[in-house]
């Protein structure tokens, strides 16, 4: 089994949607949240928005090589972030898709006795502290990066370096864990920071155990 050398590891950021909880019927209602919204800005049926999309996507992903975020598909459709998550927060329901893990909440538990833990999201603030609510996580985590604070969507190098900022960790010192590299993890590592990739619950659970830490 693969470890994660921690000597110098002092804070762990770790993502929040699909990273500290993953809930497919939860993230079909970000999808349709979406799509409504750029069904509503081009004036065209849902059907049409969700095809339009995908297509973009598609075309996105050619291009760069990195399958994009939705808040960036909308962007080149003509949206913005801002308008974007003004309808996530008036249309999405955690609450109802989300419910509390005491496992996930006791591992933040004891990490927070060894590291200095924050959660840097694409998500904005409102939803995230519901969010958190409904995972019993609130409370446990100290600093929240949320994208309405600048509207720097990740991937961002400035925004992965005010994070490392406001925490006073270096790069080396800075471990994120996240679910899809390309969005929250290739910026990280290529500024010199450990990463981790966690796209199920049972990953995010072996955390613990892969982090091998040297005594100080």
């Amino acid at each position: 089994m693969a470890t994660i050398a921690c000597a110098e590891i002092r804070g762990i950021i770790f993502d929040l949607d699909g990273t500290l909880y993953v809930c497919d019927r939860y993230a079909a209602e970000i999808q349709a949240a979406a799509i409504g919204y750029i069904a509503s800005l081009i004036q065209i049926s849902s059907a049409e928005a969700a095809l339009i999309i995908a297509a973009t996507r598609l075309r996105l992903t050619a291009e760069s090589g990195t399958v994009p975020t939705i808040s960036a598909v909308c962007i080149e459709l003509g949206g913005n972030a801002p308008d974007l998550h003004r309808v996530f927060t008036q249309k999405l329901r955690p609450e109802a898709y989300l419910v509390r893990d005491e496992r996930v909440v006791r591992l933040l538990e004891r990490l927070a006795e060894k590291f200095r833990l924050a959660i840097y999201t694409n998500n904005n603030r409102p939803l995230t502290t519901r969010i958190m609510k409904c995972l019993g996580l609130d409370g446990l985590v100290a600093n929240v990066f949320t994208i309405d604070d600048t509207w720097r969507g990740k991937p961002d190098e400035e925004m992965v370096c005010r994070v490392l900022a406001a925490l006073k960790l270096a790069p080396e010192e800075a471990l994120f864990v996240g679910d899809r590299y390309d969005v929250d993890l290739r910026q990280p590592e290529q500024l010199g920071c450990p990463v981790y990739l966690s796209q199920h619950l049972e990953q995010l659970l072996r955390l613990e155990r892969l982090l091998t830490c040297s005594e100080k």
